[in-house]
C-alpha cells in the first residue's frame, strides 16, 4: 500500500510518499480502507518531533472508511461495514489498523468527508463544552480562532448550550463564518484589542471561560479576558509553545482555573466514546451541526495539507484523500 513516512523529524519535506506492506490485524484489531484521513495540528506536532515518535512512522490521528479484515477475537463489527475513529497513529495511508473498540460507526446518511472530519475535530469541542468547562444558558465563553475546524464547531455547541460567545478571527471572511456558526461577539485580532473588547461588552466583569487553541500569542490576553475563578481552557498551540510562568500568575489575574485537556483523557472507556461520537454524528445528522470541509489533498500532497493548516488560512477541515 502507499503511505505517508516520516524517518527523521522536521519540516513539510518530512513527510515521504513510500509503497510499504499492507498491515495484517492483530488480536482485537481491524484494518480499515482509508477513504478520507483527516489532517490536524496533531499530526504537525507529531512531524517535528514535539511530541516524540518512534521512528519511522506513518503520521495521522484520524480517518473514515470501511472494515477489510478483522483480527480474531473482535465482535460486532462486520466486513465493509463503514466506521470513523480518533487518536490512533496511522491514517495517512491507504489502509490502517485500529483497535476495534475504537470504531465509531457511521450511519448510512453521513458521508465520508463529514465521517473523517467529525471524530477528532467534533469530539474536542465535545468535550470541552460538555465537560472541562460545560456549558450552559448564561455562560460567557470565547472561542478563539473561531473559523477554524475545532473553533466553528465549538461556537455551535456553545451556542445549542445557551451560551454567550465572543469569537476571535483575523478577517472579513472568518467573521462571516464565526457569525453564521452563532457567534454574539466577532473581534477582529487584527483590528482591534481583544481584552478592550471583551472589557467593553462584559461592562469589566470578564467571562466564564476562555477555549483557547492558539497558544503562544493569545495566552496572556486570554487570562486578562476572564472574571474572577474564571478557567482558561488551552487545548493548542498553533502559533507556538507556552512559555513557562508562575503558579501565583492565577491569582494575581483572579484566583483563576488553567487546565490543559487532550482528547485521549476524555475517551477513557468505549461509552464515553460512544457518546461523544454518537452526539456529534446525531447533531450533524439532523442539522444541528454544520462540518465544513475546507480543502481535500490527495496523499501524496500531504505536505501541502500541513503548510495550509499552518498557515491558519483554513477554514473547516482540510482532508486527505489515499
Amino acid at each position: 500500500m502507499k503511505a505517508i513516512r516520516i524517518h527523521t523529524p522536521g519540516g513539510p519535506e518530512a513527510l515521504k510518499l513510500e509503497e510499504i506492506e499492507t498491515p495484517q490485524p492483530g488480536p482485537g484489531e481491524i484494518r480499515l480502507r482509508v477513504r478520507r484521513s483527516g489532517v490536524n495540528f496533531i499530526d504537525i506536532y507529531h512531524r517535528t518531533g514535539l511530541y516524540p515518535m518512534k521512528l519511522p512512522f506513518t503520521p495521522g490521528q484520524e480517518a473514515a472508511g470501511e472494515v477489510d479484515a478483522i483480527g480474531d477475537g473482535v465482535r460486532g463489527i462486520a466486513l465493509g461495514e463503514r466506521v470513523a475513529y480518533a487518536s490512533m497513529i496511522g491514517s495517512y495511508a491507504q489502509y490502517a489498523i485500529i483497535q476495534a473498540d475504537r470504531a465509531v460507526p457511521v450511519p448510512d446518511s453521513i458521508s465520508d468527508e463529514i465521517a473523517a472530519a467529525i471524530p477528532l475535530q467534533g469530539m474536542t469541542a465535545h468535550y470541552l463544552s460538555h465537560s472541562t468547562f460545560p456549558l450552559q444558558r448564561g455562560s460567557r465563553c470565547l472561542i478563539h480562532a473561531a473559523a477554524g475546524g475545532v473553533g466553528r464547531l465549538l461556537v455551535q455547541m456553545a451556542k445549542k448550550a445557551g451560551a454567550e460567545v465572543f469569537a476571535t478571527v483575523s478577517n472579513a471572511d472568518k467573521e462571516e463564518l464565526a457569525r453564521t456558526a452563532g457567534a454574539d461577539h466577532v473581534i477582529r485580532y487584527t483590528e482591534s484589542s481583544v481584552v478592550e473588547e471583551v472589557r467593553r461588552i462584559t461592562d469589566g466583569k470578564g467571562l466564564d471561560v476562555v477555549y483557547d487553541s492558539v497558544g503562544k500569542t493569545t495566552f496572556d490576553d486570554s487570562m486578562k479576558c476572564l472574571r474572577p475563578r474564571g478557567m482558561l481552557v488551552s487545548f493548542g498551540q498553533s502559533s507556538g509553545a507556552i512559555p513557562p510562568m508562575e503558579v501565583t500568575a492565577l491569582s494575581r489575574a483572579g484566583s483563576l482555573y488553567l487546565t490543559r485537556p487532550t482528547l485521549g483523557h476524555y475517551l477513557l472507556s468505549r461509552k464515553e466514546l460512544l457518546w461523544r461520537a454518537g452526539d456529534c454524528l446525531a447533531m450533524v445528522a439532523s442539522g444541528e451541526l454544520e462540518v465544513r470541509i475546507d480543502s481535500t489533498f490527495p496523499l501524496q500532497q500531504a505536505a501541502a495539507a500541513q503548510e495550509r493548516l499552518a498557515s491558519r488560512k483554513s477554514a473547516g477541515k482540510i482532508l486527505l484523500e489515499p
